[in-house]
């Protein structure tokens, strides 16, 4: 397949980078993906600078026109689903059908805030003093860096980059280094949406040059911000500094309960997919499964037989389960948790094995682990498909061991118990629970995000990204 050629897009203008860097396929090291242009932290800064000129005709436009340019946006990315997974699959290692799946997402994004973008309420409320009205309304709250991850190359920044623009604001995102050629496409399909010159651009680079540029310029009025606890961190200390609004989805290490009286084959379903599935690389992943001790060794048995049986390959080969880890760093990391997993003691049940394949990959065979709740494996994230089970006592033992950890992501539980379910959504210390559902897997209309750290800042997606999307601002007339 041919090398693509990335190029940067500042001000309506597609322009080279300082550097030139490479994307390679997880799944044939030996395919060059794209090649891409690198900014420098002066490049970021004129795209900052055109974003900050470009912002008050865009915050003024009817919601009628910033409908139509998402509407057009959110079309091309349904049209071209299946090429478009395609090289999302190739550039990033996710199944096919995984990558056309998560393109359609991001269409559906783009059209969902084409229509919220019509529904940008207020209120006229009557005032304390007689004769005097008051007003409530939303505006953009301007200038918006949006610094998105590898593992989601196409939804996580159309949920980032539609509400952005359906509300008013402009826009400089920078996509992963590791997967340009989404970033790109995502971007060449915006520049042709009608938008002013600089109300969107593209910064391709490093976080060293890109990132921190965002971080530290005074035209930048928001940061967005998905990837690791450390970065997320380093950004809120920054951004804090300068008093701008920060958004950050970080890390999750999140449960999933078995309960005895769950269905057994359901229950093993859920976790296979919560756990494993996309290679593990979902901040939304089930990397802790708790269950009961009625139902332990038979959940153990099965879903040993069952994660033994995933079909490890290409990502574009029509039998594969589950692709390529994401590049040669992660696989690294995956394999030292596991020899930190077995020096700890954690017994090892299934799988961790580097494979090999007609091409050169980064292929790994899912891990699965008997642990115990203070083993490192059952604590951090690994952000791979390396998952534990720990033993529990019954249901209070088990919503417990759920919410002890620092992470409050997601958390799910399989019972057909509807008390245990109730009380379960109601005390799960996360921002979504999901029951007899896997953790990873959710709707692109309703709110996004967490709590503890992994979160910080309002939600993702839906109505509710308005919150972080606008400021409100609360007028006085006298009559």
């Amino acid at each position: 397949m041919a090398t693509l050629a990335c190029k940067n897009y500042f001000n309506g203008r597609w322009e080279t980078g300082v550097t030139t860097g490479i994307s390679t396929n997880p799944s044939d090291l030996d395919e060059v993906v794209a090649e891409y242009a690198r900014a420098d932290r002066s490049q970021t800064d004129n795209a900052i600078r055109a974003a900050a000129d470009a912002l008050a005709s865009w915050a003024l436009s009817t919601p009628q026109r910033r409908a139509d340019a998402l509407d057009q946006i959110g079309t091309e990315l349904l049209a071209r689903r299946t090429e478009l997974g395609e090289l999302l699959a190739r550039e990033e290692g996710k199944t096919l059908p995984e990558g056309i799946g998560e393109v359609a997402r991001a269409g559906n994004i783009f059209k969902f805030f084409a229509g919220e973008a019509l529904r940008l309420g207020g209120e006229r409320l009557p005032s304390v003093r007689p004769g005097v009205d008051v007003e409530v309304t939303r505006e953009p709250v301007g200038v918006v860096g949006i610094i998105a991850p590898w593992n989601f190359p196409f939804a996580i920044p159309a949920w980032k980059i539609a509400p952005a623009l359906a509300f008013g604001n402009s826009v400089v995102f920078k996509p992963a280094e590791l997967v340009p050629a989404c970033g790109w496409a995502l971007a060449e399909i915006i520049s042709r949406a009608s938008l002013p010159a600089g109300v969107f651009n593209l910064v391709m680079g490093s976080g060293r040059q890109v990132g921190q540029a965002l971080v530290d310029s005074p035209l930048v009025d928001a940061i967005s911000f998905t990837g690791s606890v450390g970065t997320g961190r380093q950004i809120l200390k920054g951004t804090a500094e300068r008093g701008a609004k920060v958004q950050l989805e970080m890390g999750g290490k999140n449960p999933l309960v078995v309960m005895a009286d769950a269905d057994l084959e359901q229950a093993v379903d859920c976790a296979l997919q919560g756990a494993f599935f996309s290679t593990g690389q979902r901040c939304t992943a089930s990397s802790r499964l708790i269950v009961d001790a009625p139902i332990h060794d038979r959940f153990v048995t099965r879903l040993r037989e069952r994660t033994a049986a995933l079909k490890v390959g290409h990502a574009l080969h029509r039998d594969t389960q589950i692709g390529p880890v994401a590049d040669e760093h992660q696989l690294e990391q995956n394999l030292g948790y596991l020899a930190i997993a077995r020096e700890e003691g954690a017994e090892h049940l299934v799988g961790g094995d580097t494979l090999q394949r007609q091409t050169r990959g980064h292929y790994m065979s899912p891990a699965l682990f008997l642990a115990q709740p203070q083993h490192r494996v059952a604590r951090e994230e690994i952000f791979g498909p390396v998952a534990c089970v720990i033993r529990a006592e019954g249901y209070e033992h088990a919503l417990a061991l759920a919410n002890d950890t620092p992470f409050g992501l997601c958390a799910g539980i399989c019972t057909t118990s509807l008390k245990h379910a109730t009380h379960f959504k109601r005390h799960a210390q996360v921002g979504m629970t999901m029951v007899n559902l896997p953790t990873a897997g959710v709707d692109h209309h309703v709110p996004f995000g967490g709590r503890k750290e992994s979160s910080h800042g309002s939600r993702e997606q839906g109505r509710y990204a308005a919150e972080f999307y606008t400021t409100v601002k609360t007028a006085y007339t006298l009559a």
